[in-house]
């Protein structure tokens, strides 16, 4: 069975997947040839499916415990995790050591907010 801080994480990714799809699909070379107010308004229908899960995953963390800044930072942590396969995977970026020295930085961070 999944502790309730693993629920809130899970609904932390896909709503991180869906914001990041939302916000950086556009910038596939190629992939988004059309107006900017369509581009607009597909990231607007996907993000609202986003807060579907985000919303929740911030309020059931908070009514168990998880205090607002922990949420937050976990959120970050997750955000930059997404974003990195998304761009690594889709935009075809490259992914550099100062990047993931970036992210040990952060994962500190974690460890900092949950510390008793």
């Amino acid at each position: 069975m999944l502790t309730k801080t693993a629920v809130v994480l899970i609904l932390l990714v896909f709503s991180n997947l869906l914001m990041t799809i939302a916000w950086y699909w556009h910038l596939k070379p190629g992939g988004a040839e059309m107006p900017l107010w369509k581009i607009i308004l597909i990231s607007w229908t996907i993000a609202l499916f986003e807060y579907c899960l985000v919303i929740p995953a911030n309020h059931f963390g908070s009514e168990w415990g998880i205090r607002p800044f922990q949420l937050k930072i976990m959120q970050e942590v997750v955000t930059l995790t997404v974003f990195a396969f998304f761009a690594v995977f889709y935009l075809k970026e490259g992914f550099k050591l100062n990047y993931l020295i970036s992210f040990g930085f952060i994962l500190g961070a974690v460890y900092f907010a949950f510390k008793k």
